[in-house]
């Protein structure tokens, strides 16, 4: 008997693209209508902001260095930092998640987990204790970590104070000719090291009252420890050398300036203090605040210590499980205008969700207005090249007024300008972005670039010193800042920037790496960079068909997975051979994120026509959540950026929100208009 015939029917083209047109819609209205739900009731949107354990590991260790122990909340931190272990694996704590893939352990984020769990009452003979005093002894135990957990210990009684560099707190006094001064070193490490200075040269005793030692941890017992540092270089040793003569005379040549710098020191972090903000926004920073202003007598019920140690408590971020975790900072600026730019795009083509959307912008715009720091004069004025510019920048947390950024001012700039607009062509934000321009206009590195605080930080030594281990100490110029004041510049087009801006544009082509990629500095990693960068050379006038263009457009199609998304491992930065993948088990991953900047890269060259983009837009649509706690927005577990690269990364959980919807909305938005011309 035959087989019955099968007839396969071809369905209708037009009925294939009004169906995907319509799951376009569907996705973008979802996702919109989620964003919205977190809008905060102030206007602002805030997003969790995770690291490493270091961070969790650190309070758990503040609160016994003070003896102000919260044995709840020490029981919550803990459960969070036991929960981050790799059992299954190195048996330690990594500093960043690809996707759901750990990467390799990280020494000093272990050695501190491991004590802080030991202090909240781990025993050590436990299986998971056992397992990562296995790992850390395998690695020359820790005595081979970082400078800043070897002052940890110091301050615990683990090591001597060998064991840590010499920073005599008389560096505060040290004037602005000199080679090595605290303004020469970026914003972040000048507002951890100058309460650290304090610490140090107090040699401060944490109070330990649990008495919890670690000396397990060490494959010989540390006072036989002799090489701290590492002396492989000519310049390691001279400053070895340095730091041997400035400990033996420390007590000669500090005598009669240790009082008065130590005064220096105090009413230079007092001043930026930031009440219940922090200093400059950041853990390390508050904490060794905190820790030195009891050093320096200030009691409990002091105003300025409480108030430190609020700004450090606003930090906890609770979780369903019933763990917490510390967040290194919070990010309410640069998800509140990174949030308005994906919803400017993202009304409804028969307008039904306008006035909602409308009024979410007006409220954010309102929160974000106040915000501009218009009358402080921050530390970046130390550097800037016209000592008379007035300040008109944002800072990434609530409030930082001695530290706004370039990147946070750059964007939100752009999008109050993009709001304010009115239908007879006047801006009611001008001034305020009149202002910004300004300010960015003269940070303005002799390179052409931009930095993310100041310019021309680029005392490139300042890296190689023993105490800079971590090589974090300085803020240059960098490709995605660059691009970033770029878009923005090129969004207000005014005649009077173009000098500056082709100083950037050859900045932006001396920078750009032999396959055509940029580097990013602050998001992981090449096509993080490669789209900050298009995104602004598009918008100051840079044509698709220059050769450089060219050749990162098809270093972005080389990058697209076979799934038509895009994905990239923070391993991109430690072997840049990988850029611009995530291999895992023999498969490229993509995620939310990363295929939404390379959406909006192309798209900002080439509108909706780049024939790579269709699929992008396809695996984004595919991979929307339909239920549960992400319902509507997208979800990558892993870190998505470089606090600094090689050393602390970081996860904005913000980013799987408002990115993809951009790019979704974008898309059709260029369709729309290509369809009406």
């Amino acid at each position: 008997m035959n087989a019955p015939t099968v007839v396969r029917l071809r369905r209708d083209p037009r009925t294939l693209a009004a169906e995907a047109e319509s799951r376009l819609h569907e996705a973008i209205d979802v996702a919109r209508e989620a964003l919205l739900k977190l809008q905060k009731p102030d206007g602002e949107w805030c997003f969790e902001f995770e690291a490493d354990c270091t961070i969790p590991a650190e309070y758990i260790l503040m609160m016994h260095f003070m003896d102000e122990i919260d044995d709840v909340l020490q029981e919550q931190i803990a459960k969070f930092i036991r929960a981050q272990q790799v059992l299954d694996g190195h048996g330690g704590w990594p500093q960043y998640r690809n996707y759901d893939q750990p990467g390799a352990i990280d020494l000093s984020c272990t050695v501190k987990s491991y004590y802080a769990l030991k202090c909240a009452g781990d025993d050590e003979s436990a299986p998971h204790m056992v397992r990562a005093r296995e790992a850390i002894l395998a690695l020359g135990g820790a005595a081979k970590s970082n400078v800043f957990t070897r002052i940890l210990l110091a301050m615990f009684g683990q090591v001597p104070w060998t064991a840590a560099p010499y920073v005599p707190v008389e560096i505060v006094l040290f004037p602005r000719w000199f080679p090595f001064e605290i303004y020469k070193v970026a914003t972040w490490a000048r507002a951890v090291m100058v309460p650290l200075f304090v610490l140090c040269s107090l040699k401060a005793k944490a109070k330990n009252p649990r008495e919890i030692h670690i000396r397990e941890l060490f494959v010989r017992p540390p006072e036989q420890e002799t090489q701290w540092f590492r002396n492989d270089t000519l310049f390691a040793k001279t400053f070895l050398l340095l730091d041997k003569l400035g400990r033996s005379l420390d007590s000669v040549w500090t005598r009669p300036f240790r009082a008065k710098a130590l005064k220096k020191a105090e009413s230079w972090f007092v001043a930026r203090l930031n009440g219940e903000d922090g200093i400059n926004g950041i853990f390390p920073a508050m904490v060794n605040c905190y820790e030195a202003l009891a050093l320096l007598g200030y009691p409990a019920e002091h105003p300025l210590r409480a108030t430190c140690l609020k700004s450090i408590q606003k930090l906890i971020q609770y979780t369903p499980d019933g763990s917490a975790y510390v967040q290194p900072c919070l990010s309410p600026t640069w998800d509140t205008g990174w949030a308005m730019m994906a919803l400017l795009h993202a009304d409804s083509p028969d307008g039904s969700s306008r006035a909602k959307t409308r009024e979410a912008l007006r409220r954010a715009e309102n929160w974000m207005k106040p915000r501009q720091i218009l009358d402080h004069v921050g530390d970046w004025i130390q550097a800037a090249p016209d000592k008379k510019l007035r300040p008109g920048g944002w800072a990434f947390q609530y409030w930082n007024e001695y530290y706004p950024d370039l990147d946070d001012t750059a964007v939100v700039a752009g999008v109050m300008h993009l709001v304010g607009r009115e239908p007879n062509g006047s801006n009611h934000n001008d001034e305020a972005v009149s202002r910004a321009a300004e300010w960015l206009l003269g940070l303005q590195s002799k390179n052409g670039g931009f930095g993310a605080y100041d310019a021309d930080n680029t005392h490139y030594w300042i890296n190689e010193i023993p105490f800079a281990d971590h090589k974090a100490m300085l803020d240059p110029p960098t490709e995605d800042v660059t691009g970033r004041v770029l878009a923005y510049l090129g969004v207000l087009k005014r005649p009077q920037d173009r000098p500056a801006i082709n100083r950037a544009i050859r900045y932006m082509k001396k920078s750009q790496q032999p396959d055509g990629s940029w580097w990013g500095r602050w998001g992981t990693n090449y096509i993080y960079g490669t789209w900050s960068a298009l995104a602004g050379l598009a918008l100051v006038g840079e044509k698709p068909d220059a050769p450089y263009i060219a050749k990162a457009i098809r270093y972005l199609e080389s990058k697209q997975n076979p799934d038509g998304g895009w994905g990239e491992s923070n391993d991109t930065y430690l072997d840049p051979k990988l850029t611009g993948t995530m291999p895992r088990k023999g498969e490229l991953i993509s995620t939310p994120n990363t295929t939404a900047w390379a959406l909006l890269a192309l798209m900002a060259v080439h509108g909706a026509d780049h024939p790579s983009i269709a699929a992008g837009i396809d695996w984004l649509i595919a991979n929307q959540h339909s239920e549960g706690q992400y319902e509507g927005l997208w979800h990558d577990p892993g870190h998505n950026a470089p606090g600094f690269p090689r050393v602390f990364y970081m996860k904005y959980y913000g980013y799987d929100a408002y990115f993809p919807l951009w790019a979704l909305a974008r898309y059709r938005q260029l369709r729309g208009r290509r369809a009406s011309a």
